[in-house]
């Protein structure tokens, strides 16, 4: 699996008072709710990039805001089929 590196000056890390591992684990998660929201990845992928299961993926969407169920028809049908 392919590893991409951010930048994340100390200041930020002191302010949100996170280390660097517990940081980046959030930010991907934060990143995959972002993806699964703008329609760019279905849950399941979502999750899977976020390293937990969809059904704990699809629960934790309300701690960022996220909708649960904002699909169309089509994209509900496209996010069964790719789970």
């Amino acid at each position: 699996m392919p590893t991409i590196s951010i930048q994340c000056p100390d200041s930020v890390l002191i302010s949100l008072k996170e280390t660097p591992e517990k940081f980046a684990k959030e930010a991907t998660k934060v990143l995959a709710v972002k993806l699964y929201e703008m329609g760019k990845l279905s849950s399941g992928r979502a999750a899977e990039f976020a390293g937990m299961s969809r059904v704990s993926f699809l629960q934790s969407l309300g701690e960022y805001g996220a909708p649960i169920f904002d699909l169309t028809k089509e994209e509900l049908e496209r996010d069964l089929q790719n789970a």
